[in-house]
């Protein structure tokens, strides 16, 4: 941890001390909260109902801090077996209207991952747990506990009688997990009503690159999901009878998918790359002064090598170079023991994560120019098709945007250090959805350390994350603030 400065005079000091003072209700709310089993993974009728529950706790939270809250009935969900089930409502709620302050809008969602004792946690995952400092639970990272922690500052100013500095936005969901149904259609909707005022969107869904330095995200990748079949016919075969006299779709496939990248992480496809972002000086030198021990991240990361030496190689692979993974075979036989069979018909699956300026028509069509030509040169007389199932777009923000300023100037008075300036691998729509739609700045304010394990088997957040996390949301009211 860093040494923490001293505390700020005036109203940040008395909002810093009620937050440290209070840091246990806030830790018992978060409890109630993680205690909610707001599943959206597992299409099922009590978890749904879990969900509607958790939506409603939430709107009573904003409501008694006198919010405006509109929870917009999303209609139901018909599922491939034929049951209905209810969407959770979107909650759209607003704490103030002065068109002489900025107003901020934050974004967050209440559904989590699945979760079982018996996946190996050590503690039950709806029980929130501390250990030595940390909260264990589902959603205490992602994204219980930062949606907790904005709502956290926003009832400090009401609990001192202080006037709030900003206009206040909420956009809370619970079907983030299960790909924010119907979300983007009630953004768009939205557009020129409950948006049109928003000066700024803060996101707060990711995590840092560190375990005790936080970090500002101003970029993700996009992602490009891609299916190659063979087939030969609907029927397999038996390699006793058929192997040796027919060209088979499984060597096919094989040949395809070794054909998309190299040794080194290369991806060979013709022309990829042609339209990836330069790298400039000043990039370069974001990566140098990001805080990452090498050393450390492979040991955690479980890894014996990875394909780069240095710290900045390693970060612009995995936040602002595409990259391509081939993730399984359909079709194939993948049982324990041995089975002499030959698949009538494969289909491939792999994906290209997208970065800024990469046009997805573009690369769409490289793919497949790609494969056919490949495809080609095998002289098989077997069918290849090619699908791209899934375009998601990256996402780059404005790093000298007012609001990225004010949340350095936040995270230093709280940390007493400059935040690490990251990328994200992974690809978060709602950050392009709203920069598209809106066309207003968009930041994502991350406050889980590295080591929380979102998704994963005893996902936690510290305390000091979310009570420090608190703070910083409450300063970068102040900020924004100043700065109109």
């Amino acid at each position: 941890m860093f040494s923490p400065p001293p505390p700020p005079p005036g109203l940040l000091g008395k909002i810093f001390q009620y937050i440290d003072v209070h840091q246990d209700e806030f830790v018992q709310t978060l409890k109630e909260w993680v205690a909610v089993e707001s599943d959206s993974v597992q299409p099922v009728p009590r978890l749904r109902q879990e969900l509607l529950r958790m939506m409603v706790l939430a709107e009573e939270r904003l409501r008694s801090l006198g919010a405006h809250v509109n929870a917009v009935n999303m209609g139901s969900q018909k599922l491939p077996d034929g049951q209905t089930l209810p969407i959770p409502p979107i909650i759209l709620a607003e704490l103030g209207n002065n068109p002489e302050k900025p107003t901020v809008c934050f974004y967050g969602h209440l559904d989590v991952q699945p979760a079982r004792q018996a996946d190996g946690w050590r503690t039950d995952p709806y029980t929130l747990t501390e250990v030595d400092g940390k909260l264990y639970g589902r959603g205490t990272t992602d994204n219980k506990g930062p949606v907790l922690a904005w709502i956290n500052a926003v009832s400090t100013f009401r609990a001192l009688d202080e006037d709030l500095p900003v206009n206040i936005k909420f956009v809370i969901e619970g079907m983030e997990e299960a790909g924010s149904l119907a979300l983007e259609e009630l953004v768009k909707k939205e557009k020129a009503g409950f948006f049109s005022n928003v000066d700024y969107i803060v996101i707060s869904d990711n995590l840092w690159i560190s375990q005790s330095k936080p970090a500002l995200t101003y970029g993700t990748r996009g992602n490009s999901y891609f299916m190659v079949e063979v087939k030969c016919r609907d029927q397999d075969f038996h390699s006793g009878t058929f192997g040796g006299i027919l060209n088979e779709p499984m060597a096919d496939l094989v040949a395809l998918l070794g054909s998309l990248v190299d040794s080194s992480g290369r991806i060979l496809i013709p022309g990829i790359y042609d339209h990836v972002a330069p790298l400039t000086e000043e990039e370069r030198k974001m990566y140098e002064a990001i805080d990452l021990d090498l050393e450390e991240y492979r040991h955690s990361s479980q890894m014996q090598k990875f394909l780069f030496d240095t710290k900045e190689e390693l970060l612009m692979h995995l936040w602002r170079f595409p990259s391509l993974s081939i993730h399984g075979i359909e079709g194939a036989f993948d049982e324990p023991g041995a089975k002499t069979v030959i698949p009538g018909r494969v289909i491939g699956k792999f994906s290209i994560r997208l970065v800024p300026h990469m046009n997805m028509s573009v690369v769409e069509k490289q793919v497949k120019r790609h494969l056919e030509s490949t495809f080609s040169k095998r002289n098989s007389s077997n069918q290849m098709t090619i699908s791209m199932t899934l375009g998601l777009h990256p996402w780059i923000a404005n790093i000298r945007d007012n609001q990225y300023l004010a949340a350095k100037r936040a995270i230093k008075t709280v940390f007493g250090t400059e935040p690490d300036m990251i990328r994200d691998g992974s690809t978060i729509p709602i950050a392009q959805i709203f920069q598209a739609t809106i066309q207003k700045s968009v930041m994502m304010l991350p406050l889980g350390a590295v080591d929380d394990g979102e998704h994963s088997q005893n996902e936690k957040i510290n305390r000091w994350n979310y009570i420090e996390g608190s703070k910083v949301f409450a300063a970068f009211f102040l900020e924004v603030a100043k700065l109109h």
